[in-house]
């Protein structure tokens, strides 16, 4: 069997991640996340699951503006079930859960993407290693966050048959099988202050064909709480980025009143 690392053009993981006709496209992912402490045994703390709506669009010199909005949840690792509290191991202080709800992730596509090609299959690379100003940076977050970088890596692998990624006719693969590994801090909600360790996470999925094929947990809180998570944006949009720092920035009132997250959030 063959086998070769190429560089594709940008378009060819629009396909994969999007689409070529601007619509958008729905992904969804399972997993786990663990602790890592130094000297201590990893703690299987959370069940993820997790979707993005995003889409592409094309500007005239080849290159792409992607736009998303993304939700995950966090659940009880042995029921499976939405965790609205959780009782930190460490602390045993007992703390509300903000799960994810980035109402707007973009970013600018161009270029080429490392592929390895290996007959039937090919394999495309794409890992981030963000680092940045920690936004809660502040006193009073002293409990939540306290670093004053935020630093972290995202190590995805989208695999793919060959031929349906070189199909002209394609305009997104239907069915992506994605990796996701993200090495990240603890999260300012668990209250960790300044212990020691990090969270792994370990998550695959793929596409759907649209949202009635989420997995229904994700419709419900879709349907009642964030029904604004039903579409992408139809370009790309001026604000910033949300992460679950600035989420819990934004929140942070609501978090100490015990309100339930993600917030509601409409159409």
């Amino acid at each position: 069997m063959t086998y070769s690392v190429q560089e594709l053009d940008v378009k060819y993981f629009v396909k994969v991640r999007c689409s070529t006709d601007a619509k958008q496209t729905f992904l969804t992912w399972t997993g786990t996340i663990y602790s890592f402490v130094p000297e201590e045994p990893r703690k299987r703390l959370f069940k993820i699951l997790g979707m993005n709506v995003g889409r592409c669009v094309p500007n005239q010199d080849g290159s792409w503006e992607f736009t998303s909005r993304e939700l995950t949840y966090y659940l009880d690792p042995s029921t499976g079930e939405i965790l609205r509290t959780w009782e930190n191991p460490w602390t045993g202080e007992t703390v509300p859960v903000i799960h994810v709800a980035n109402k707007l992730v973009q970013g600018h596509l161009k270029g080429t993407y490392p592929a390895e090609v290996k007959g039937d299959l090919t394999t495309l690379v794409f890992n981030l290693f963000p680092s940045y100003p920690n936004p809660l940076n502040e006193e009073k977050f002293a409990e939540y966050s306290p670093n004053p970088t935020y630093q972290a890596a995202e190590l995805f692998k989208f695999i793919v048959p060959t031929q349906e990624l070189h199909n002209p006719e394609t305009v997104s693969i239907a069915q992506p099988i994605i990796a996701w590994d993200r090495i990240g801090p603890w999260l300012p909600w668990m209250k960790m202050g300044n212990k020691p360790g990090h969270l792994i996470y370990s998550a695959w999925g793929s596409k759907v064909e649209s949202f009635s094929d989420l997995p229904q947990l994700l419709q419900d809180e879709m349907n009642t709480r964030v029904p604004l998570y039903k579409n992408a944006p139809e370009a790309s949009q001026d604000d910033e980025d949300f992460t679950s720092w600035t989420y819990f920035k934004e929140h942070f009132e609501e978090y100490l009143r015990g309100d339930v997250f993600p917030v509601p959030e409409s159409e």
